[in-house]
């Protein structure tokens, strides 16, 4: 017997093979709100007027931002943004049924959300490969992935699949080399560069191998990542209560969290 609907079991089964999912947003509201909430506070920062078109403002911030004040820029952006009560429920919102059908209803949800803003030809923002894992977080982690704009090309991300990244781990001693970027240039004919649009959502598989590379497109990239994971499974290092917070915590489970024994005197 299948107990998951068509649906649900079409995204966990891409999911399985492919180490990730790109699916629209499920609550395009709640995109519209961190889209343009996210750029009110960019303007705020730079002391300008918000732009009517928000994704080109997106696009060509590296006009309007010296490399050398991105890390701050950066900050200040989201710092403002966690610090909007509704901002971690509207990130929820955006991939809650893909993050049922893969983690699971009760979730435990990162306490801040990252924010990534890779100009072009920008050293500094350079993600070098890795996998979460690696240094000590959980493997029952997924990461949604945001772009407030079209990635594509070098402007986006690559993830190595689960069928290379296990034969890579398998090989790790003879294809690690010293370095992060040895190992990148042994899988980097195997890499996958993943395309996501404004408007789509990827969650991914945090312990496969993934990274960037230097954005040669002409337009800036930004993009929000968090982590979720079902409540009742190990935490790494990252602990609850630390890093992550309970969001969907269920009555049962609730209960159950709380329930004892009668007293025999």
């Amino acid at each position: 017997m299948i107990f998951a609907s068509d649906e649900d079991l079409a995204v966990a089964n891409e999911y399985s093979a492919n180490g990730y999912i790109i699916r629209v947003n499920a609550d395009k509201e709640a995109f519209n709100w961190i889209q343009k909430n996210t750029a009110a506070v960019a303007a705020s920062a730079l002391k300008i007027d918000v732009p009517s078109d928000i994704e080109s403002f997106l696009n060509e911030i590296h006009k309007l931002v010296e490399p050398s004040a991105l890390n701050d820029f950066r900050l200040k952006v989201i710092q403002g943004l966690n610090a909007l009560p509704e901002f971690r429920l509207m990130y929820f919102r955006l991939a809650k049924p893909y993050l049922e059908a893969i983690v699971g209803n009760e979730l435990a949800m990162q306490q801040r959300i990252n924010l990534s803003i890779q100009m072009p030809d920008d050293t500094s923002s350079l993600l070098p490969v890795h996998a979460d894992t690696w240094s000590g977080d959980s493997p029952f982690e997924v990461v949604v992935w945001l772009p407030l704009v079209n990635c594509f090309g070098t402007k986006a991300m690559y993830l190595l699949p689960p069928v290379e990244s296990a034969k890579f781990s398998d090989e790790f001693s003879q294809r690690g080399g010293s370095s992060s970027e040895s190992i990148f240039d042994s899988i980097k004919n195997e890499v996958k560069w993943l395309e996501v649009k404004s408007g789509q959502v990827l969650v991914f598989d945090q312990s496969l191998p993934h990274g960037n590379r230097l954005n040669r497109e002409s337009e800036t990239r930004w993009s929000m990542n968090c982590r979720f994971k079902g409540v009742f499974t190990p935490y790494g290092d990252k602990k609850p209560g630390e890093f992550f917070e309970p969001i969907t915590l269920r009555p049962a489970s609730r209960r159950g969290m709380t329930y004892s024994l009668p007293r025999i005197s």
